[in-house]
């Protein structure tokens, strides 16, 4: 019997020892919850710069689909001006054949020639409004490009902290977590200064 109170003694001792043994190693690794909260909130700015820069991916190519679309209707009114310029040339030159005659057509051939140099202002105002659309959606996609590339690289750094974080949760090297604090603030003040100008 008192050999199995002694075992008993052991076992107790051994319990307590484990568990003290677990408090103690609790203690020194607490550390690790702020590791874990750090990573999670390094990870939800990362899904945040990644989400806003696919917008302002998308964007960049709906901007430049509007100045190629833009492009092509301000070539089809310079090919309608073209157009209309070779019709008034036509009858500038039979004007220019009847000159010195008072033929009855001169009138009209006048009318036809006033008629199209007008119609040609309106085809060169509508033209020169596409070209400006057509510019104003690339200036548009310009921005847009160099926002999507400024939170493209937010988002890169935010990687970088979230694998140097992992590095060390795996090591437990606390000195990991510190160094990935460097990528992580300075992918947040990219964000910040993105957004703020964006």
């Amino acid at each position: 019997m008192s050999d199995q109170l002694a075992e008993l003694k052991d076992l107790v001792a051994a319990i307590r020892a484990d568990h003290q043994a677990q408090k103690d190693k609790e203690k020194r690794d607490s550390w690790t919850k702020y590791v874990s909260l750090w990573m999670i909130i390094i990870a939800v700015l990362a899904a945040f710069a990644t989400q806003k820069g696919a917008g302002f991916s998308s964007a960049t190519i709906k901007q430049l689909n509007e100045a190629t679309f833009n492009q092509a209707q301000a070539s089809d009114q310079w090919a309608f001006f073209q157009a209309k310029g070779i019709k008034q040339s036509l009858y500038e030159r039979e004007l220019e054949q009847h000159a010195g005659s008072k033929a009855p057509t001169d009138s009209a051939l006048v009318a036809k020639v006033r008629k199209y140099d007008t119609e040609k202002k309106g085809i060169s105002t509508t033209a020169t409004e596409f070209e400006k659309a057509r510019d104003q959606a690339r200036i548009g996609s310009t921005h847009s490009a160099d926002v999507a590339r400024k939170l493209g690289l937010a988002a890169t750094l935010f990687q970088i902290a979230i694998a140097l974080g992992g590095v060390c949760m795996v090591m437990k090297m606390k000195s990991l977590w510190f160094a990935s604090m460097v990528p992580g603030i300075a992918g947040a003040v990219q964000l910040v200064l993105v957004l703020s100008r964006g």
